[in-house]
């Protein structure tokens, strides 16, 4: 703290000490104020210190230290009202709401003391002959609070009615708590309009839209209105996460997690305040803390977690199962303290009902990553149907026959749950004589579930269907077993294995000793393995590999096209063949091609009712349509794999394509719809556990979306939960900068100028190793406008001095002179001043001459002569500060000063006019500016020549965005100012 010697200092320490994070320590400096006010012997500072002691005690969670200052601050009113000016007298009656709402929010307060209270107010109120409003409003907060209705309904009438005078409420704080009786009363949506103003920003205060924000949630959810819900969370955690006082708004946010099933993200909530358990300095606060705690407790339960370690009161380490305990019973017991003391029931239903709250939906995706607390497992995953039925199912023979029955449906139609039934076959088998053509399909299936490693089961399963009497099947088993080592990267060893089988079955079909499914098998078995080398490719394919796979896929086709009828598995082999000709062609250039046969395959896997197949090839015929510059082809084929996988796909996949998608929908402009799938990708990558690379990508494009539909705040939260999973190795230091890039513009539209110039400078840290310097160029001069915006303008002056060095290397004009113009603008608060400004934007216009010398290209030309003429004009701008001159014309004076300004003006005007019709609004607002110091130099004919020109510029301009208006309206009164004499 600095040192106070008089009144002066310690109202700057007061006022310092008011812009500081709330919380112990702003609160701390506070009584020390007092103590340096007290040695002063000045009432007012004394009173002053006091009143901002009051205010940090009312603004944090020691509410309870307020009365004390107060009943000092009334009683130096009562002795002495002289000493207390006007606005000290404002705060004093100001602050009698806090004491009414602060005695409420303590049980240990009779009701009877807080009515008097109340009394008393209304009192001093009418005798200082302020409006009831306040007053009505502070009785309405009682009798809610203690469950009259009746009297809450007339108060709240009262409150409405009365009119509004400078002891009234804000209006932000007024709806919010006008919304909130309503969504009390069961009227969400009339709530939710009357919160409206303040969420779109319209009326705002020190703690609103943040309360607002907060109180919205539950309404929202109860509406349906998800998308507003999640938007108000993002955006409104982030404005109360730095605001001790504001710990109800903080436990509605953690209750709106709890109610989405987005518990991880509550539980790092809780982790963030250990003190809201504890603090008792606003025992309603705790309350509502307390009571959101435990129903998130028990939903742990719920879900098995009980025995997990969670975040709790400082001390101790807690289980789920602990703080559900301890939590409902010192929210039962806080509320049973208030209904004592109310003499009602009214606070104890209250929590009671809050904490017998359930989800509202299963899961709210919020496209922010939450970090799981040590211990907490995931939710465990739901079993498959038929797993969970033959799991409950006795090992009997008697059951078994369903079983097998139920399997052999599933697979020989291709059902996704397949293999999850033979699984449950052979668990139900174990110990069971079986026949030899179910031990072998038992094999079988176990073998394909096992993938690499499964040749040996295919082998002995072959075995099994040879003694049951199909040599077809046994060699198609065989032809399995040859793929698994085409797999394990051994393709010569595969198609020397396939061979046997391959002719072996041509010879048994042309005899008709086998069916067409089992040949069709084994023919498909050697395709994909010719296959493999061109799957597994990375550049080009050898011709004669290409052919020969080509060659295998039209055999397969060739024997089964045509022929299916029925059969889903000869209808799939058709259509997996076209994909493996779409691939070929694919690889030989013929992108059109391939993009039609792979169209033709997922049509056929849809028509043999096997959609679920279908999308890998829709997956990649959007890959191939988006290179054709198609995005409307790739837009339907990735819409057409999410339709088709459905409730099969799995979550890794799912996302994937919800990613995909969210970028070609960004690429067609479509913001807001991008948006949303960009958020379903990063919901289904934490799903599949792939947070930190899949998710993180999903995360960056979503605050993307979300900064271009302006929605700072939320872009904000998703790019900060998306940066720590980011890295120059997985996703590329480019995504790492954009990622840092957007973070910066979205804090510098939050007003966070510091922040962003941090995120800024990161940016062009790394960019600055880049071969191309334009984004480091780029980056270092936003840096160094956020740096001036946050007053830090030494350093602000060195980011736009590397800025413009960087401009000038890259021979970039229209960078380097708004850089030389900043630095000039910052020039004038030092110790060079004016001098040291002049400097600059002379180099500035030095450099915007010289350009236009050297370029002949008119489009380029023009684009310099704008710039030369918003250097003049900056510069005729910056002589006028520098000289303390205001923009009326009497302030403007006469004198070199201002014939210089004149002058820059001037040749401002005169390169506007080049640019013609294009750059009339910058001409005619150069033009007023010359009108006004025209006038100030005594020449009132020049003044009306210029103010004449303006309206001529306008005359048949239409008012649609308001920029002719604005500049006939500012013309009008330099006439008329000329002609009352006023102007010179």
């Amino acid at each position: 703290m600095s040192e106070i010697t008089d009144f002066d200092s310690l109202r700057r320490e007061i006022a310092a000490n008011g812009e500081r994070p709330e919380g112990p320590a702003r609160n701390a400096r506070a009584e020390l104020l007092l103590a340096e006010a007290e040695r002063l012997n000045i009432p007012l500072a004394v009173i002053e210190a006091l009143g901002h002691q009051l205010k940090v005690y009312n603004y944090s969670s020691e509410k309870d230290k307020m009365f004390v200052p107060f009943a000092r601050l009334l009683r130096m009113w009562d002795e002495r009202p002289e000493d207390f000016d006007e606005y000290e007298t404002h705060s004093l009656h100001w602050v009698f709401k806090w004491m009414s709402a602060g005695m409420l929010g303590r049980p240990h307060i009779p009701l009877a003391a807080v009515e008097k209270w109340l009394g008393e107010m209304e009192h001093r109120y009418r005798l200082a002959g302020h409006s009831e409003r306040a007053v009505r409003s502070a009785e309405f907060s009682v009798a809610r609070h203690i469950g009259d209705l009746a009297r809450a309904e007339r108060a709240y009438a009262a409150w409405l009615a009365a009119d509004r005078d400078r002891m009234a409420d804000c209006h932000a704080c007024e709806l919010h708590d006008q919304g909130g009786w309503q969504a009390e009363c069961g009227r969400d949506a009339e709530a939710v309009e009357l919160w409206r103003p303040v969420l779109d920003g319209e009326f705002s205060c020190a703690h609103e839209p943040h309360g607002v924000l907060a109180s919205s949630l539950m309404p929202l959810l109860r509406l349906g209105r998800l998308d507003e819900a999640r938007a108000h969370h993002l955006r409104g955690l982030r404005l109360v996460r730095p605001m001790e006082s504001m710990r109800g708004a903080y436990a509605d946010h953690v209750e709106f997690c709890a109610l989405t099933g987005n518990e991880a993200r509550a539980l790092e909530l809780l982790a963030e305040r250990p003190a809201y358990f504890t603090d008792d300095g606003n025992p309603l606060g705790r309350l509502d803390f307390l009571a959101v705690a435990a129903p998130l407790m028990d939903r742990l339960v719920e879900l098995g977690w009980d025995g997990q370690a969670v975040p709790g009161p400082a001390g101790r380490a807690w289980t789920a199962g602990e703080l559900a305990v301890h939590a409902r019973a010192e929210a039962s017991a806080l509320a049973a303290r208030f209904d004592e003391r109310n003499g009602t029931s009214r606070v104890g239903e209250r929590a009671r009902a809050r904490m017998a709250r359930r989800p509202l939906v299963d899961r709210l995706p919020l496209g922010v990553r939450t970090a799981r607390p040590a211990g907490i497992a995931p939710a465990p995953a739901v079993r498959a149907p038929v797993e969970a039925a033959a799991e409950a199912a006795a090992p009997e023979e008697a059951g078994l026959p369903a079983l097998i029955a139920e399997a052999r449906r599933l697979s020989d139609t291709l059902r996704p749950h397949a293999m999850e039934a033979w699984a449950a076959v052979a668990r139900a088998a174990q110990g069971v004589a079986l026949e030899a053509r179910d031990r072998a399909e038992i094999a079988d299936h176990e073998a394909m579930d096992r993938g690499p490693e499964g040749a040996a089961l295919f082998e002995r399963a072959a075995e099994w269907y040879a003694r049951a009497g199909d040599p077809g099947e046994a060699l198609a088993a065989r032809s399995r077993a040859a793929y698994v080592r085409a797999l394990t990267g051994d393709v010569d060893g595969a198609l020397t294995a396939v061979a046997e089988p391959y002719e072996r079955v041509l010879a048994l079909y042309a005899e008709e000793g086998t069916g067409l499914r089992q040949t069709a098998s084994v023919v498909m078995g050697r395709a994909r393995i010719l296959m493999r080398p061109v799957y597994e490719a990375e550049g080009p394919v050898d011709p004669g590999t290409l052919s020969a796979a080509e060659e295998a896929a039209r055999e397969v086709l060739a024997l089964v096209e045509g022929h299916a009828g029925d059969d889903v598995r000869i209808a799939s082999r058709a259509a997996e063949a076209r994909a493996m000709l779409a691939e070929t062609a694919a690889r030989t250039g013929d992108l059109r091609g391939a993009a039609e046969l792979f169209g033709r395959a997922a049509d056929e896997y849809v028509g043999a009712g096997l959609p679920w197949f279908a999308v890998e090839y829709e997956a990649r015929l959007a890959a191939l349509a988006h290179h054709l510059g198609d995005p409307e082809g790739a837009e339907r084929a990735l819409r057409a794999a999410l339709e088709h996988g459905g409730a099969h796909l799995e979550a890794v996949g799912r996302a994937q394509l919800h990613l995909q998608l969210a970028e070609v929908l960004g690429g067609l402009d479509r913001t807001g719809e991008a948006a949303e799938h960009a958020l379903e990708a990063a919901h289904w990558a934490d799903e599949a556990d792939e947070g930190p690379a899949l998710g993180a990508w999903a995360r960056q494009q979503l605050g993307g979306l979300l900064l271009r539909l302006g929605r700072w705040a939320e872009a904000a939260e998703v790019l900060e939960s998306a940066l720590p999973d980011l890295s120059a190795e997985t996703h590329g230091d480019g995504a790492v900068v954009q990622t840092q890039w957007w973070l910066g513009d979205c804090l510098s539209e939050l007003g966070e100028h510091r922040a962003a110039a941090e995120r800024r400078l990161q940016a062009a840290e790394t960019a600055r190793h880049w071969p191309e310097q334009q984004d480091h160029a780029t980056l270092a001069h936003l840096a160094a406008e956020s740096l001036s915006r946050a007053g830090l303008h030494d350093e602000a002056d060195r980011a736009y001095t590397r800025a413009g060095d960087l401009w000038r290397s890259l021979g970039d004009v229209h960078g380097l002179v708004p850089a030389l113009r900043a630095r000039a603008w910052l020039a004038l608060g030092t110790e060079g001043g004016l001098d040291a400004a002049r400097e600059l934007m002379e180099a500035a216009v030095t450099e915007c001459e010289a350009a236009l010398d050297a370029v002949d290209d008119t489009a380029a030309r023009q684009r310099l002569v704008a710039e030369l003429g918003h250097t003049h004009r900056q510069f005729g701008d910056l002589l006028a500060d520098s000289a303390g001159n205001a923009d009326s014309a009497e302030d403007q004076g006469d004198g070199a000063a201002s014939e210089e300004v004149l002058s820059r003006l001037e040749q401002a005007i005169a390169a506007f006019a080049l640019l013609g019709p294009a750059a009339v609004y910058d001409r005619t607002g150069a033009e007023l500016a010359a009108g006004w110091r025209a006038a100030g130099l005594g020449r009132p004919a020049e003044a009306t020549a210029r103010a004449r020109a303006v309206l001529a510029a306008y005359e048949h301009a239409d008012d649609e965005d308001g920029r002719p208006h604005t500049r006939r309206t500012e013309a009008e009164r330099l006439l008329r100012a000329l002609e009352e004499g006023s102007a010179g």
